[in-house]
């Protein structure tokens, strides 16, 4: 599925991971998880754990092109849990440095709503969304996702020390 989504920000080519993608998406991932403020993964994190995680986990993997920059993002999408929990769809964000403020991220996630209704999931997840992270905070809210659970002191920011996650929800 190749989608192109015109926003007010610029033009963007949303489209499946291929495997000549990695090394550019391993430039995303690596410096996002060594810095250690916004997802789990350590800043230990190695490039055969980043792909496992990021590639062979997850139900499907997509990146986001801009005309003249490349590669600019990529997103996973997944079932939140297993079985009977499985309707709820699960996604993982980043946005390259140089694209960040840009519009990538919320390109990348009403792309990665609808396809979740394309694939047939009922709402969508995010466990553990930091809450000093303000620009993830500000795009869930501002797409209509309701924070469901505040968990105090949840996550180990590498700047702050704990601070507490969010937990968000939309029915798709």
């Amino acid at each position: 599925m190749v989608t192109r989504m015109e926003d007010r920000f610029s033009l963007w080519q949303i489209r499946p991971y291929q495997p000549q993608d990695w090394p550019a998406v391993w430039g995303m991932l690596g410096p996002v998880f060594r810095a250690g403020e916004t997802y789990v993964y350590g800043p230990q994190t190695t490039e055969a754990e980043a792909q496992q995680i990021w590639v062979e986990r997850p139900q499907v993997t997509l990146v986001a092109l801009a005309p003249d920059q490349g590669l600019v993002g990529t997103y996973y999408l997944r079932p939140n849990q297993a079985e009977l929990g499985s309707h709820v769809a699960n996604c993982g964000y980043v946005v390259s440095t140089a694209a960040r403020g840009q519009g990538v991220g919320t390109a990348m996630a009403e792309h990665s709503q609808q396809l979740a209704r394309d694939l047939g999931f009922r709402a969508m997840q995010f466990n553990l969304v930091v809450a000093t992270n303000e620009a993830a905070v500000r795009l869930w809210q501002r797409l209509g996702f309701q924070v469901v659970g505040r968990l105090p002191g949840a996550f180990r920011h590498s700047r702050y020390g704990f601070v507490d996650a969010l937990v968000f929800y939309k029915p798709l």
